[in-house]
């Protein structure tokens, strides 16, 4: 162990003073200590000291040091120092952190503004939200109203046209009436007191000495070929038809004429309906019309056949009618007398009309309008194919599509050069062609 005495200078407090302490250890290392002296002494864990009042009333402190190899006593004076100088850096760390604390509040504070105004604009954006999807729903539904509105602006232009042609109709009908003077027409405005549908015609009230078909053209004294304005009991209107007057004794009221393929039967629903071609050449008269003369009681049905050498046959059938629209316009066809072959009546009895654009596969298939079954025996609304023979290789391998009467060379594919179907009431009675 070292042992060092020290003494105070004059002045000095015994307990209280600063003492400048050199200490020499056993390695003759000089260590400079600052501390602060204490009246009852103290120890540590490197060594002992205290301090006594000498004979000279000087302070006199002495310190133990034990011999400790490979250690250091640590400088306690100088680590009061240090003390102090952490406590005033604590103390700026108080300062600090409270500092921190109030800028934390702060920003607390300033994170609560942001969250409220989040939530502004949320509820602001759910609001703008469904503004959107009612201004959504709005243009939609204007949509839906410009949608049903070019509807019926369409409809009400279909109707006006419509009318203008029953007008034009009409006005051709009166005068033709006007240049026959056997045929007297009393034609009023629509009855108010007519329901809707009624009142879309005019009312067509009294018809008097007009023919209902080719018949009663021949009745009144009529016995040339030709054009002819008659008008079905049961739909008031006139029609054009063509009269033949010189087959089994005239009267006949013809309903579809094929001669020369001039014109196509590749048609629409709604051409079958009203009809189509040329009265003097190919024709179809029009379901309605068919259907509204044979709804006027019993009527014959005649088809003329002829090939491409020249040969004529018929088939005479005792009872034909077609229902309306509504219905299809389903056949009824029975009493086949004749030249040829029967090839319509057993096998299309019953069945609908059909054409290329009604859904129909065999009407699809066939090229024409027709009553057709699975598919046909007799087609004479087909393409007309000239020299008899034919292959369907222009319009698709699908299958037979000509002017067939299958039993004439019991095959479907001989096309005939011509063909014509006519009615006439099944009563009548006239002179007989020579």
């Amino acid at each position: 162990m070292s042992l060092l005495s020290l003494t105070n200078p004059p002045g000095w407090s015994v307990c209280s003073a600063l003492c400048l302490l050199i200490v020499l250890l056993p390695e003759t290392k000089a260590y400079v200590l600052n501390a602060t002296t204490q009246q009852n002494g103290g120890g540590s864990q490197c060594g002992e000291y205290v301090n006594q009042v000498g004979e000279n009333g000087m302070c006199r402190i002495v310190a133990t040091l034990p011999q400790v190899d490979g250690q250091k006593c640590p400088d306690m004076f100088r680590c009061t120092d240090e003390v102090s100088y952490w406590l005033h850096e604590n103390e700026e760390r108080k300062q600090q952190i409270m500092t921190l604390k109030e800028t934390i509040s702060e920003l607390q504070e300033e994170l609560r503004n942001h969250r409220h105004r989040i939530k502004v604009l949320e509820l602001q954006n759910e609001e703008r939200s469904h503004l959107n999807i009612s201004l959504e729903q709005r243009f939609y539904a204007l949509e839906v109203h410009y949608a049903e509105a070019t509807t019926l602006l369409h409809l009400q232009g279909t109707l006006i046209l419509d009318l203008q042609s029953q007008i034009h109709n009409l006005t051709v009908f009166v005068d033709k009436m006007k240049r026959n003077p056997g045929c007297l027409a009393n034609v009023v405005h629509p009855n108010p007191l007519m329901n809707t549908e009624g009142s879309h015609y005019p009312d067509v009230h009294h018809l008097r000495n007009c023919p209902i078909d080719c018949a009663s053209v021949y009745y009144n004294g009529v016995r040339r070929s030709g054009l002819y304005t008659v008008v079905p009991s049961m739909a008031g209107r006139p029609v054009e038809v063509y009269c033949d007057m010189d087959t089994d004794g005239g009267g006949w009221t013809v309903i579809q004429r094929r001669v020369d393929g001039s014109v196509s039967f590749d048609r629409s629903w709604r051409d079958y309906r009203d009809g189509f071609g040329d009265l003097h050449s190919e024709f179809w008269l029009g379901n309605d019309h068919i259907h509204e003369l044979t709804a006027q009681g019993d009527y014959s049905l005649r088809i003329d056949l002829e090939d491409w050498s020249n040969k004529h046959k018929h088939a005479l059938y005792q009872s034909f009618s077609v229902e309306d629209e509504d219905h299809q316009y389903r056949l009824h066809v029975s009493g086949f007398s004749g030249t040829v072959q029967d090839s319509f009546s057993w096998y299309h009895d019953r069945q609908g009309f059909s054409t290329p654009d009604s859904g129909n596969i065999c009407a699809e298939i066939s090229h024409g309008g027709w009553w057709y079954n699975q598919c046909f025996y007799a087609n004479l609304n087909g393409v007309y194919y000239g020299g008899g023979h034919y292959t369907p290789n222009s319009r698709g391998p699908l299958g037979p599509d000509g002017i067939v009467w299958h039993s004439w060379r019991d095959s479907d594919y001989y096309s005939l050069r011509k063909v014509s179907m006519m009615i006439r009431p099944h009563t009548f009675r006239g002179r007989v062609s020579p």
